[in-house]
């Protein structure tokens, strides 16, 4: 069995349909506090509920989808979210903090790095973050759109052992029935999953396994659940450090996960994989591919056969097969204009240096 402190750092996100019941929040938000005052566990919850409950007091029926209206609904429904946290975990002798974060706190490296710094000091003195998007001041250029995908973000900026995404399923289902491990998203697993049709939600099953994929491409294990069932939390723990290996599947008693441990990236390479939106695409030929996921070289300008958006040197830009399908992604050496000058001609350096390329798996 391994170690409880394999799984010490956590990150659970919990989703605004669990705010329906404030029973199911005060159930979990218990859960935490007796994780975390003993010095079990480190956790920080990245939730949903702000803008729930900003609709609500607003008295709208559906999500807004002007931006303006969002960010309304969310100011006012934000002290509301957090007083539910600070009661519940006050409670249990735990202090909690509210830390609002955008797309430019991960973007731009100083802030990525300072956002990180900030979260290990609450997590050093036994603080409970909970972690939102700034909705009150996002943009639609810079909105994460939801917080799965911030969710498994910040497991990669603080390193987490688990991330746990609880919802108000037992996790993927295919007909009604719990698919207990997911190893890879294919096109068969996104076509179980389906987006939400709840009005007060966004993403749906399809951007939790696209959170999942992203953890989990950067070597962070996973695990999608219930967050009603009681005491999820510790069930959802226990399933983790009872299993052993890829091969265990009797182990996996609840929600849809991948728990298989594998090499953490570099923290360079997880920026590069979670911490800013690439800025353009470059198309490559069989033989580069080949190169650059066999062979582990670096990206050179003679495999490129199409470049698309507009990105200069220095920017994270995907790398595509000639069926348009993603598997790479790297920080380009080169400006998309230079890049369209040298196509098919060799340049003086690689387009990107394979300390900087992170191929997907």
């Amino acid at each position: 069995m391994k170690s409880l402190k394999s799984y010490k750092r956590i990150v659970i996100k919990i989703g605004s349909s669990l705010f329906l019941n404030l029973k199911d929040i005060e159930s979990i938000i218990e859960e935490i506090a007796t994780l975390v005052k003993d010095g079990r566990k480190e956790i920080i919850v990245v939730s949903s509920g702000a803008i729930f409950y900003g609709m609500s007091m607003l008295g709208m029926s559906s999500r807004p989808k002007e931006i303006s209206s969002l960010q309304a609904a969310a100011a006012l429904g934000q002290s509301k979210l957090m007083d539910i946290y600070r009661r519940g975990l006050d409670r249990q002798g735990v202090k909690c903090a509210q830390v609002l974060l955008t797309w430019d706190d991960f973007n731009e490296r100083a802030r990525y790095l300072n956002a990180k710094n900030t979260l290990t000091e609450l997590i050093k003195r036994g603080i409970v973050s909970i972690v939102n998007e700034n909705d009150t001041v996002s943009t639609e250029e810079i909105r994460f759109g939801d917080n799965d995908q911030l969710s498994a973000r910040l497991a990669i900026l603080i390193e987490a052992d688990l991330l746990i995404i609880l919802t108000d399923v037992d996790g993927l289902l295919d007909k009604g029935k719990r698919i207990p491990q997911v190893d890879r998203i294919t096109p068969e697993i996104k076509r179980m999953a389906s987006p939400t049709d709840k009005g007060a939600c966004v993403g749906g099953m399809i951007t939790k396994l696209e959170a999942a994929k992203m953890a989990k491409d950067s070597g962070i294990p996973w695990v999608i659940d219930n967050g009603k069932k009681n005491n999820i939390i510790h069930k959802i723990l226990k399933m983790a450090e009872d299993y052993q290996d890829d091969s265990d599947t009797d182990a996996l008693v609840t929600g849809t996960s991948y728990l298989v441990k594998r090499e953490r990236l570099s923290a360079r390479k997880s920026w590069i994989v979670s911490g800013t939106k690439p800025k353009g695409k470059v198309y490559v030929d069989d033989g580069a591919k080949e190169a650059l996921v066999n062979n582990f070289k670096s990206l050179l300008s003679p495999g490129i056969t199409k470049i698309e958006g507009n990105f200069d040197v220095g920017d994270i830009v995907l790398v595509l097969n000639n069926k348009g399908e993603e598997f790479a992604r790297g920080i380009s050496n080169y400006s998309s204009e230079e890049l369209i000058e040298r196509k098919g001609k060799r340049a003086e350096k690689e387009v990107i240096h394979r300390d900087n390329l992170h191929i997907r798996k």
